[in-house]
């Protein structure tokens, strides 16, 4: 059997997803998660509930932060291939709690690219955000645009993901791709983004928040399609773009052997829209409470996904009815709520 995966976040959503793929197709997997109490940590325990079925799944629960901890398991593995999607999430939180994110998503991060450089990883697969296009407005995101201006912390620190994992590619040749992800969503969801919150309250008939007034698009992507992307990557090692010139430099690629790459729906929704399929696949009608602006957002996302189709073939296959269908059917059942 091959050598083990390395799936951090394992107990989170997307790392959950991925983990699965990985071991349905055969592989076997080390989840790393320190299951803290962002949110729910009931959720993410039954998640690794779900992955502990497969025997070919072994857990860590450790943070990232533990330097020797994660020293000891790398040496203790050497990992062919590391995806880290383990990290400090969410937006709003990050102007509150701003330590949360250098700890988690620099800290940990650099420990991930230490355990990389020292133990022969060939192909380090990482989670950047779309929230690195910043103050950006051109639309579609393209990863050919400048994406150095932030406006929040959390998105400085997946810019800063993007640019650490460069300079170790640059200076050890260790092969890393990073991944832009755009608003995922579906079952086993996490409860801190927009589509879980707002089930939540329209069953319990308490308001939804719907900042800029409802003015907002998000290139909603579900997780099954993420997840596909992932998968088909990691065999994917970048090898270095020989037309990289440092005189014109391209921002997706480099002369090292990194790259970015979009991982979205290529179709930006409407809010007021998802709300409406929320309503009619919930059978109730939401109580809607028009804010302005929150600071650090956008207005609006959409991936250019370019590239990822012409190299690997993605394209998206979930309509956002499917998903919203196939995430309230996940919901009722996990919850124990019926029609």
């Amino acid at each position: 059997m091959r050598d083990p995966v390395l799936v951090t976040g394992a107990a989170g959503f997307i790392g959950f997803h991925v983990a699965e793929r990985l071991l349905s197709e055969g592989r076997r997997v080390v989840g790393l998660d320190n299951v803290n109490s962002y949110y729910d940590p009931r959720l993410k325990e039954a998640r690794l509930h779900t992955l502990k079925r497969h025997s070919n799944f072994a857990f860590a629960r450790l943070d990232l932060t533990d330097r020797l901890a994660v020293k000891s398991l790398f040496e203790q593995h050497r990992f062919p291939v590391v995806v880290h999607l383990a990290a400090q999430a969410g937006v709003r939180y990050s102007l509150d709690h701003p330590h949360a994110y250098v700890d988690a998503n620099l800290d940990g991060f650099t420990n991930v690219l230490e355990g990389c450089r020292h133990n022969g990883c060939e192909h380090l697969v990482f989670a950047s955000s779309s929230s690195v296009y910043g103050a950006n407005t051109k639309l579609p995101f393209s990863v050919k645009d400048n994406v150095d201006h932030p406006i929040s912390l959390y998105a400085a620190s997946k810019k800063a993901n993007e640019l650490m994992a460069h300079a170790y590619s640059h200076l050890y040749r260790i092969p890393a791709t990073g991944l832009r992800f755009f608003t995922v969503y579906g079952p086993w969801g996490r409860p801190d983004m927009a589509i879980f919150m707002f089930a939540k309250a329209i069953l319990a008939g308490e308001p939804i928040k719907l900042f800029n007034h409802g003015k907002m698009r998000r290139d909603f992507t579900y997780i099954a399609d993420v997840t596909l992307a992932v998968v088909r990557l990691l065999e994917r090692p970048p090898q270095g773009n020989p037309g990289w010139r440092d005189n014109a430099p391209d921002p997706a690629t480099s002369a090292a052997p990194w790259r970015v790459y979009n991982v979205g729906n290529n179709r930006p929704e409407d809010l007021l829209r998802v709300v409406s399929i929320l309503e009619t696949e919930l059978g109730r009608s939401a109580v809607k409470e028009m804010l302005p602006m929150q600071p650090g957002d956008v207005e609006a996302t959409y991936a250019d996904i370019t590239d990822l189709e012409r190299e690997i073939g993605f394209k998206p296959a979930t309509p956002i009815e499917e998903g919203i269908a196939l995430f309230v059917k996940w919901y009722r059942e996990f919850y124990g709520i019926e029609r």
